[in-house]
């Protein structure tokens, strides 16, 4: 896959202006504004509404600039990247930002104009012309570039069909990203994972037509160690538990966690973050032949535990322990798991929010703000230590799927935590899809809890 990274505009004197105004600063605008621009904007109707767009006449007929609603406090409270959605409808041209936002609220605008750039072309003859921008004064240019950059790669990877995103290609990705910062990336495959202990990962993914593997990449030599894992399920039947057709036509995300934290990855790195950083995926397809793991099946994984097969659906769960279990044989300052893991997590919050789980409140609040100032929704949920026993089955140490369907989102952050040993340990039960287009955010593969986790690594690891 060829990365096409996300760059503002050179700083252009010819920009044309989009100014962002707010309902209750409309007036003053206006009354500022040369007097045929000003009639134009009242005469138009333009009333700064949220998302509103109007542009702007200049001499002979040109465009002299456009301007853009912010709306009201109660309007911006109910989205995110407000500016994108006007700036999405630009015309093709050079445009710089003047707008009364300062702090976290302009860093999060400008990321979003320019994650409104994104268009994945890689199936279309032509790509659609769009506009360009200057990074806004006061902004760490950088910064936002590297973002956008790990929310492009994201994206990219959870769009791509399976067909062209299976372990193989997956692995491509791995070694590209690590190829294009220096760092060291590596694979153990097919048989060679019984040989080397990842029995869990072998299992779901022995049955699939691209042999399943255990994907490494590691970087910087110096600083706090951070490692997060990431799931790799290119696509999920439901193996043998097979899922119905309207629940299967989605599952070519199922490697959103693999996806997030590549793209975490890649501006971590980008950022030249000071840290050790070390990226583990399980990288298979879940798939239906003579050789899938059975319902009933018993399996031992990495770390010795042994696990109850009730559910081959609740496959995510098990080749993440298996990373996780080697994750834990290393010191971390901070792991991070991150999967496509339950539908129960939409159920209880929508497909807007990233539920996350942690025994560690400095580390939730840390993430939280970092939410917060990364228009990046996440939620604090309960590793609740009474559901334990709902994930003892008796005949083997776990199982992969309780029965009765409650807390299930909760029941498999239980399972993942069996796996971590002693790190301080967050996991993420992301979405990793957009069901509809919204502002910086067409429909299609998106990230979630990366932005979050990065405003959180200062504090957390000491940076």
């Amino acid at each position: 896959m060829t990365p096409h990274p996300p760059r503002f505009a050179a700083n252009d004197a010819d920009a044309l202006p989009l100014f962002a105004v707010p309902e209750d600063g409309l007036e003053a605008f206006v009354a500022a504004r040369p007097a045929e621009q000003g009639a134009w904007l009242r005469s138009t109707g333009f009333a700064a509404g949220l998302g509103e767009l109007a542009l702007l006449p200049g001499d002979g007929g040109g465009l002299a600039g456009a301007v853009a609603g912010l709306g009201d406090a109660m309007a911006q409270a109910r989205g995110r990247f407000h500016l994108a959605a006007a700036a999405a409808r630009l015309p093709q041209g050079t445009y710089r930002l003047d707008s009364p936002l300062t702090g976290p609220a302009l860093e999060a605008e400008a990321l979003g104009l320019l994650l409104s750039t994104y268009r994945f072309d890689r199936y279309r003859a032509q790509a659609p012309v769009q506009a360009d921008f200057v990074a806004p004064a006061g902004v760490n240019a950088a910064r936002v570039e590297a973002l956008a950059a790990g929310e492009f790669l994201t994206r990219d990877l959870i769009n791509t069909p399976a067909a062209d995103m299976g372990p193989e290609a997956l692995e491509d990705a791995v070694f590209a990203l690590a190829a294009r910062y220096g760092a060291t990336a590596s694979a153990v495959r097919g048989d060679d994972l019984l040989a080397q202990n990842f029995p869990l990962i072998h299992a779901v993914g022995r049955a699939g037509p691209q042999a399943p593997r255990l994907l490494e990449m590691t970087w910087g030599d110096a600083g706090p160690r951070l490692t997060l894992v990431g799931k790799g399920v290119c696509f999920d039947t439901g193996g043998l538990n097979i899922k119905p057709g309207a629940s299967m036509g989605l599952m070519k995300k199922d490697m959103g966690g693999a996806a997030t934290v590549l793209g975490l990855a890649e501006t971590i790195m980008a950022l030249n973050l000071p840290l050790r950083l070390r990226v583990l995926i399980p990288a298979v397809e879940n798939s239906v032949a003579s050789t899938s793991f059975r319902p009933q099946d018993i399996l031992t994984a990495r770390n010795g535990l042994t696990v109850e097969v009730n559910n081959t659906d609740a496959e995510g769960r098990l080749v993440l322990a298996d990373a996780l279990a080697l994750a834990a044989e290393a010191d971390s300052d901070l792991l991070i798991s991150m999967a496509t893991l339950t539908g129960a997590a939409r159920v209880a919050v929508g497909p807007d929010i990233a539920p996350f789980y942690t025994d560690d409140g400095g580390l939730a609040d840390e993430i939280a703000a970092g939410g917060a100032a990364g228009a990046d929704p996440v939620w604090r949920m309960p590793f609740h230590a009474p559901y334990e026993k709902m994930i003892e089955p008796g005949i083997a140490d776990l199982d992969n799927a309780p029965a009765g369907g409650f807390a299930g989102s909760i029941t498999a952050a239980l399972f993942l935590r069996r796996f971590a040993g002693r790190a301080r340990y967050a996991h993420f039960d992301i979405y990793g899809w957009q069901p509809a287009d919204a502002p910086a955010r067409p429909k299609g593969g998106v990230g979630q809890g990366a932005r979050a986790l990065l405003g959180a690594l200062p504090q957390v690891l000491g940076l």
